[in-house]
């Protein structure tokens, strides 16, 4: 009987020295993924200022049986809409067709432009959007903002500025130039 039990003790160490031995390794001679550290997350942009909105009930005009939002800018070289949850952009008001007189702007352009989901570009208009027709349109002045379905625009000394709410998408132009990104009218400003 001592022999069986040493036999079954030397069996039961030998099943367990396999169990706590190395696993087996397969070479399938792909290299090994390598993980990378996750890439801080920049901190979310604040939100737009109210201090300075307008009523939008004050810009709201029917053209075509639909509804948008016209104004022009206070210098009155702009014209500019929010068309409801779908664009917002600005054309010149004294010719549709002519370019915007923006300093580098491309070639056969007559708009800027921000749609819900897109970024912030010139367009080649075939017809006008954002001259309100019969105008004028009310004046947007400085340092106000026009809030309205889904857009939000501003006229400041630096230039004009609309931004898609839905994807935080915007430009910012004036005559000196463009910039796709949105600049708001700081709560201090008068």
């Amino acid at each position: 009987m001592r022999v069986k039990t040493a036999t079954s003790t030397m069996v039961s160490a030998a099943v367990l020295a396999a169990g706590c031995s190395a696993p087996t390794v397969v070479n399938t001679g792909e290299s090994p993924a390598h993980t990378q550290a996750p890439l801080p997350v920049p901190p979310p942009s604040p939100p737009p200022s109210n201090a300075h909105l307008v009523d939008a009930f004050d810009y709201v005009a029917h053209v075509n049986d639909a509804a948008g939002y016209y104004f022009t800018t206070p210098s009155g070289k702009w014209s500019c809409a929010i068309l409801p949850r779908i664009k917002a952009g600005c054309q010149s008001a004294s010719s549709w067709q002519s370019g915007l007189g923006i300093t580098d702007e491309p070639d056969d352009v007559n708009a800027i432009v921000v749609e819900r989901e897109s970024e912030p570009r010139f367009v080649a208009l075939e017809q006008p959007e954002f001259f309100l027709d019969p105008g004028p349109a009310n004046t947007l002045q400085f340092n106000r903002i026009l809030a309205a379905a889904g857009f939000r625009c501003n006229v400041q000394e630096s230039g004009v500025s609309c931004l898609s709410e839905k994807s935080g998408k915007g430009f910012t132009f004036s005559a000196e130039g463009y910039t796709p990104q949105y600049t708001d009218v700081p709560a201090t400003a008068p």
